[in-house]
């Protein structure tokens, strides 16, 4: 019932294609081969995923929610899922080889809260949702991989599998609480995407108004298992250059589109982060924490890309 109200409410033909996925995905009875090839052609006629990214690139495909109807958003993190269930065969070793989770992460960016409470009227039947509130993700678990929690004798099964290697970090710092939502997709990203093998250190509120709340984290910052540091600022966007000077990782800047006027939307900060005087410093577009996780992920995990 709940089904039929969220798409009754929608009578365009996008609206009904999106209603025969997720009905055919939803069915009670054993999915037939026929009823597959229909949910993937009528899917298809809206999105053409790329499954194999994550295997191409190192880094998966994920959903850009803004602009997309919730029934469009639910039936692709349902088909996601049903390719991570259909696909898992890896041993526990090999995930660790890789030491990631690229491969089964589903993420949709750009969920306000209204939004995520439509999708989450929509029944899902390949996993479970849940709701990033501050970073406006949406991450899916597939179903066949479990509940997460992990028994004692595997977790110490899979510390002996990682030996004695340290795992990486990647700092994500902010300059104010403003720029939170930024840096939490990138924290958020990195968290669904990376793994037992790399860890997300959050540096937040230390902007360049205070100098002495920078200082303060440089023992997080140069930390020896730092790889790579995502800094997003806006306003003047100041911060990354401060924090490249002070670092020997690459540093990835992401201008915010915080500021008064004269910051226009961001451009204010991108203009001084790409014209940073110190060196090492990349920058990504406005907004764009998803995109900072991805580089940053790249940059870390540079000998293990592919799996």
């Amino acid at each position: 019932m709940a089904l039929a109200r969220v798409l009754g409410r929608r009578k365009s033909p996008s609206g009904r294609i999106c209603e025969s996925v997720l009905r055919l995905r939803h069915s009670g009875t054993t999915t037939t081969t026929e009823d597959e090839a229909t949910a993937t052609t009528t899917l298809e006629s809206f999105a053409n995923l790329d499954h194999g990214r994550s295997r191409r690139t190192g880094f998966p495909e994920a959903i850009f929610a803004a602009g997309k109807t919730p029934e469009q958003i639910a039936a692709i993190l349902d088909d996601m899922a049903h390719h991570v269930n259909s696909s898992i065969q890896q041993t526990a070793e090999t995930a660790l080889r890789h030491n990631n989770n690229a491969g089964t992460a589903i993420l949709a960016t750009r969920v306000d809260q209204d939004l995520y409470d439509k999708v989450s009227a929509i029944p899902l039947k390949n996993g479970v949702i849940t709701y990033h509130s501050v970073a406006r993700i949406i991450s899916m678990q597939a179903s066949g991989l479990g509940s997460g929690v992990e028994s004692g004798a595997e977790s110490q099964r899979q510390n002996e599998l990682l030996g004695n290697r340290k795992k990486k970090r990647i700092v994500v710092a902010c300059a104010g609480t403003t720029d939170l939502p930024v840096a939490e997709e990138a924290a958020v990203t990195l968290e669904a995407t990376a793994g037992a093998g790399i860890e997300v250190e959050r540096v937040y509120d230390v902007g360049v108004a205070g100098l002495h709340r920078i200082i303060r984290a440089l023992p997080k910052l140069r930390h020896e298992n730092v790889g790579c540091v995502i800094v997003c600022a806006g306003m003047d966007g100041a911060l990354p250059s401060v924090v490249a000077g002070l670092v020997s990782v690459p540093v990835i800047a992401v201008p915010t589109s915080v500021g008064y006027g004269a910051a226009f939307g961001g451009l204010s900060a991108m203009g001084t982060m790409l014209n940073s005087c110190a060196p090492g410093v990349g920058v990504v577009n406005i907004d764009n924490g998803f995109g900072a996780a991805a580089l940053a992920f790249k940059c870390i995990n540079n000998d293990d890309t592919h799996y």
